[in-house]
């Protein structure tokens, strides 16, 4: 095992990402001028002058989306959701636009990130940094206090913004109502919370997942682990690009049911972000289990599904379960993909959905936008046929590629701030459950490690899948998901990545258990063939999922 950037460079290897950039990428974006010039600005729609501003991670350095506010009257409000114009720079047929695409994400690793575009344009030409004049491409609405859409104008903007936000500094003025453009922060805020109240009540199902951040010290070390959770400020910006992301998969799709300039391309052809219908079987499976909590999955409908999954997910907040019903509850859903094929998005009860606000970190954003312009102007080339659905399957892939190597860096350093934590004692949640043993999530640090059948002492173990636990044959012990449990910390692996736990017994168990003849590592009930390391199918395959925005 070696130093820090020798294993984000493995974990990059092994899920066959790039790290860096060929020297041809770096010239060639190099070469690009920011220059605007005026035939340019005359084109566009002019949101210099309005209220503009970003809010992103405080350690983000690229800023693709930004939100505007004009109160036009009393109680009817212009709201702009701009987007860096990301395909004025980067054309079709380029050796840029070729490695965007062959990338197709940005890769976010736990110390770093790995661009899809060189730094020059995603950090700087594209980026929508304060007081300077950017290139947008906007979906503009007019609404009532309401959040009522009066009308949708979708077009190419230029914005300047007028302040960069950290999240946190948003919360504060949410919180205190008072600060920097408190009045156009608070009123967005507002809007929001209506948007999301409204699209809940229509079905969409609200995750809310904890997101793993780690405290590293400047060779990488792992000191701490924060925990990042999606409060309201976040809120604010996801729903005003939910909002955006649906829009803009209406008009292109010829739906578009506010007034709007007359579309110009034919046809109906774009990027659809799909999320199909849960599997059934899995759904009734988590049915069963959360019944034994007290909870309800009604599976008479679609609409009642949503709804009582929403119940669940809100009655277990701020409970020592909720990781466990959240995660367990996202491997009863379908995986959302990149189609050419639009058949909605089931969890955020969406007739028709699109990824259109992060182009400077996804390439199927890049190419709504030449959709978009093509539906708006005419002009332009575009994929259609087995080509489109080609480019959408890539997509998907890498995107996949780029969340289990997140996944890999987080288990990395699991294990590397676990190491010096061998022989304590902690208490965890049963987060998995497999024939070889089970998984526990620790609580304060939500490291998750695994405890091998073999090394449950006094009885012989059987798997039950239908019921996510193993008990005993002859005392009856079980041990199933969602369980509270105390586990000693064994042993770390880092070349593995793996963890692994003992159970903690107190005296008196350990005084019984001594007096009762165990079954031997080789009886122990364990299907040929498997290793510790495998996964579990089908319940194990935990590691965060990231909260941040637009991950829908």
């Amino acid at each position: 095992v070696g130093n820090n950037d020798t294993e984000m460079h493995a974990i990059l290897a092994e899920f066959e990402l790039p790290s860096r950039f060929p020297a041809e990428i770096e010239r060639a974006a190099k070469k690009i001028t920011g220059k605007i010039s005026s035939a340019e600005i005359k084109g566009r729609r002019d949101f210099r002058e309005v209220v503009t501003f970003t809010v992103d991670p405080a350690d983000a350095k690229d800023f693709d989306d930004a939100l505007s506010l004009k109160i036009l009257s009393d109680g009817i409000y212009e709201v702009g959701v701009h987007i860096a114009d990301v395909t004025h720079y980067v054309r079709p047929g380029s050796v840029l636009d070729q490695e965007a695409f062959n990338r197709a994400t940005s890769v976010y690793l736990v110390d770093r990130t790995v661009p899809m575009l060189p730094e020059h344009l995603s950090n700087e030409l594209c980026s929508l940094r304060p007081d300077e004049d950017k290139l947008c491409f906007s979906a503009v609405f007019r609404m009532d206090s309401h959040a009522k859409i009066i009308n949708t104008w979708l077009g190419k903007t230029i914005i300047r913004s007028n302040r960069r936000f950290a999240y946190e500094e948003v919360q504060e003025i949410i919180e205190k109502g008072q600060g920097e453009l408190s009045e156009e922060i608070l009123t967005l805020h507002n809007l929001a919370q209506t948007l999301r109240a409204e699209r809940v009540k229509k079905g969409s199902i609200e995750f809310d997942r904890v997101e793993v951040k780690f405290k590293l010290d400047e060779n990488g070390k792992p000191l701490g682990i924060l925990f990042k959770e999606n409060k309201v400020s976040n809120q604010l910006i996801e729903e005003f690009m939910l909002l955006a992301n649906k829009k803009v998969a209406e008009f292109c799709s010829g739906v578009m049911k506010e007034p709007h300039p007359e579309r110009i391309g034919k046809g109906s052809a774009c990027v659809f972000r799909i999320h199909d219908k849960p599997n059934m079987e899995k759904l009734e499976n988590f049915a069963r289990f959360v019944g034994k909590f007290g909870h309800q999955i009604q599976m008479t409908s679609d609409r009642k599904i949503m709804e009582s999954l929403n119940r669940l997910l809100e009655d277990v907040q701020g409970k020592p379960e909720q990781n466990l019903m959240e995660t367990l509850a996202l491997r009863s859903m379908s995986k959302a993909v990149y189609s050419p094929e639009n058949i909605g998005h089931y969890g955020l009860g969406f007739k028709h959905y699109t990824h259109f606000t992060s182009p400077i970190r996804r390439y199927p954003d890049m190419m709504v936008h030449r959709f978009l312009d093509y539906y708006l102007t005419g002009t332009g080339s575009l994929p259609k046929g087995n080509v489109l659905g080609e480019d959408c399957k890539h997509a998907s892939d890498m995107e996949k590629k780029a969340a289990d190597a997140e996944r890999a860096s987080i288990k990395y350093k699991q294990v590397e701030y676990m190491a010096d934590k061998v022989g304590q004692v902690l208490d965890g949640v049963i987060s998995g459950v497999t024939e070889w043993g089970i998984y526990v999530e620790l609580n304060e640090s939500k490291c998750e490690g695994m405890i091998s059948i073999r090394d449950l002492l006094g009885d012989f173990y059987e798997y039950d899948e239908q019921n996510y636990r193993i008990a005993g044959r002859r005392t009856g012990k079980v041990f199933q998901l969602g369980d509270a449990i105390r586990v000693e910390v064994w042993r770390t692996n880092l070349a593995k990545k793996q963890l692994d736990f003992k159970l903690a017994y107190d005296e008196e168990e350990m005084a019984i258990l001594s007096n009762v003849p165990s079954k031997s590592s080789s009886e122990q009930k364990v299907r040929p063939g498997k290793k510790n390391e495998k996964k579990q199918k089908g319940v194990k395959d935990s590691g965060k999922k990231k909260s941040g925005r637009n991950k829908n």
